[in-house]
């Protein structure tokens, strides 16, 4: 991709070339001489790569070459790699530069990328206007006349400011733009994750009444089916996505839920609620890689972070409902099939408001980049007024779609490949590494099996599982806040420590060296560490270390070994709890 920006006065723009003197002109005069990028002589327009860099190399180039863009109206040229030449305005570049460079995924914690990138590129911007009054009558610019920074107090440095912040005003004006179709399809797709949370923590507090009798085996079988069915629906999810489309999906998904639920509600014994948790837990695993697809294709790159942490939001609040609505139905039968019945119910009414969910717009236009139905879906997801709007937005998810397709592009075993590459293998690890870690460190014990775990330790076990979920939904939120300051590394260290100072303190309570209450806290405290780093960064870090040819490879192999130690947890805690007592 070639981004073409047209320059006042016939301006011309050169790179420097190390420790050679090739002249490009005879009128050129100077010691150094620079090699053009791409440069059409005596039409004003010059050129210079701009699509699917990261940030920093955005900072590099800033630093390095500059030019002009400074009025807003004016125009760019973009050539596309279909070979089609558009014009952009500077805003529309960087909104471009957006849509190239971040994945087509809702990912929780992605907002600092978002904004490092706008930054950036309204650094350049503002870079490239400073070099407008830096050409001389010819149109050719001396680069060793141009001061690297402006200085400060200066009028140079009053008018780079002046540009960074107009274009970041713009760029980010984009992220406050919320239609109702939009807003629409955004809910729906979001209460999949919320039942996603529900069942993760539904079979948490009615274990002593459903079937009242059953041995520990069948019901860890019970609660661990959940996790078996996990894996199935995340690796067949990515097929059904490509080939039935997102929002068809989505409807199968929340099919899967309702039939799901149905059986768990109306279950005669715990054989058949294995069954279902086995189902739902298809249905939540393909959730995990359908929502966070959808989400990202549907919004426009500055909204896609923010869509992410509500995924995660939605979650936690599903883990935190199931708490509650434990205290009114969490009783022998019929009352926890009303608790179960949730499921069902919710996913009904998902499938009724299903006309409210648009297709992907992205999808549709890689099957067919001349479709009217994505432009209309655009129209409507964009809140377009204009056809000329519409062909400019279309423009860049072509554009984004072809760098990130053909970054993608794999041959072989991806997982063997992602592993033999050097650049990437430490990378590959630390992923695999941090989804045991997360896992393994137990916090899933807590949210399937606290209820008997407080047993003996509060009078009310329930309200402690209550607190728990309660205290989830704050450290979510606390870790989005930390993650906008703190580095990744930083969080999920004090994260790790945190977690295993509580579960020292947890241990001495429970052998009686501090009062019961203690235990309490320090399980909360556990929760709250774990929610600010080993939570959502193991995910986040495929999301923004990976390149995109090793994305989905990287969050297939991630998925897998996450359900896996869920499932080895949800089996194995109850008879660990058994024996220690």
């Amino acid at each position: 991709t070639y981004t073409y920006h047209t320059l006042p006065n016939n301006i011309n723009m050169f790179r420097k070339k190390d420790d050679e003197e090739t002249p490009l002109k005879k009128s050129m005069v100077g010691k150094t001489s620079y090699e053009p990028l791409r440069s059409n002589e005596g039409n004003g327009k010059c050129a210079f790569g701009a699509g699917g860099r990261s940030s920093d190399d955005l900072f590099k180039q800033s630093r390095d070459v500059r030019g002009s863009i400074a009025s807003m109206p004016r125009k760019s040229y973009s050539v596309s790699a279909d070979g089609n030449v558009s014009m952009l305005t500077p805003m529309q570049m960087g909104r471009k530069e957006l849509y190239d460079s971040l994945p087509f995924t809702a990912t929780f914690g992605l907002q600092k990328q978002e904004r490092k990138l706008s930054q950036a590129f309204a650094s350049y911007a503002a870079d490239l206007d400073m070099l407008a009054n830096s050409a001389n009558e010819d149109g050719f610019i001396q680069m060793e006349d141009v001061a690297p920074q402006p200085k400060p107090g200066s009028e140079e440095e009053a008018r780079w400011k002046k540009t960074q912040h107009k274009v970041m005003d713009e760029l980010e004006i984009e992220a406050g733009v919320l239609t109702p179709s939009l807003m629409m399809a955004v809910l729906i797709a979001v209460l999949v994750m919320f039942l996603s949370g529900y069942n993760t923590g539904v079979m948490n507090a009615p274990a002593a009444v459903v079937f009242p009798g059953h041995s520990i085996g069948i019901w860890s079988l019970a609660v661990s089916a959940f996790a078996v069915g996990g894996p199935i629906g995340s690796g067949v999810a990515g097929s059904l996505v490509e080939s039935l489309g997102r929002r068809n999906a989505l409807l199968l998904n929340m099919w899967t839920f309702f039939f799901g639920g149905m059986i768990l509600s109306l279950a005669p014994d715990m054989y058949t609620i294995i069954v279902a948790r086995f189902f739902i837990g298809v249905a939540s695993g393909s959730a995990t890689v359908l929502v966070p697809i959808y989400l990202g294709e549907l919004a426009p790159p500055t909204l896609r972070g923010t869509l992410g942490t509500m995924t995660q939001f939605a979650t936690v609040i599903g883990i935190l409902a199931s708490a509650l609505l434990a205290f009114p139905f969490g009783t022998p039968d019929p009352g926890w099939r009303y608790l179960f019945a949730v499921t069902p119910v919710v996913s009904l009414m998902q499938i009724a408001c299903g006309s409210f969910l648009l297709e992907s717009p992205r999808w549709i236009l890689s099957r067919d980049p001349q479709s009217l139905k994505a432009r209309s879906i655009i129209k409507k997801l964009r809140g377009l007024r204009f056809d000329y709007e519409v062909e400019t937005e279309v423009e860049l998810f072509l554009s984004a779609a072809a760098v990130q397709d053909n970054e993608a592009e794999n041959n072989g075993s991806a997982v063997v490949q992602m592993f033999q590459d050097l650049r990437v293998r430490h990378l590959a690890v630390a992923a695999v590494l941090l989804q045991m870690a997360q896992q393994l460190c137990g916090i899933n014990a807590v949210f399937y099996y606290s209820t008997a775990f407080f047993e003996g330790i509060i009078d009310n076990p329930l309200v402690g599982t209550t607190t728990i979920c309660a205290v989830n939904v704050v450290a979510t939120y606390v870790a989005l806040l930390l993650m906008d300051s703190c580095g990744r590394r930083v969080l999920i260290l004090w994260s790790s420590g945190g977690m295993l100072i509580s579960v020292i303190v947890i241990v001495l309570a429970l052998l009686g060296y501090m009062p019961n209450v203690v235990a309490l806290i320090a399980v909360n405290v556990y929760v709250s560490f774990f929610e600010i780093g080993l939570g959502p960064i193991p995910w986040l870090i495929v999301a923004e270390m990976f390149d995109a040819k090793y994305v989905a490879t990287a969050m297939s192999l991630s998925s897998q070994v996450n359900w896996t130690c869920n499932f080895i947890v949800g089996l194995v805690f109850p008879y660990l709890d058994e024996y220690l007592q």
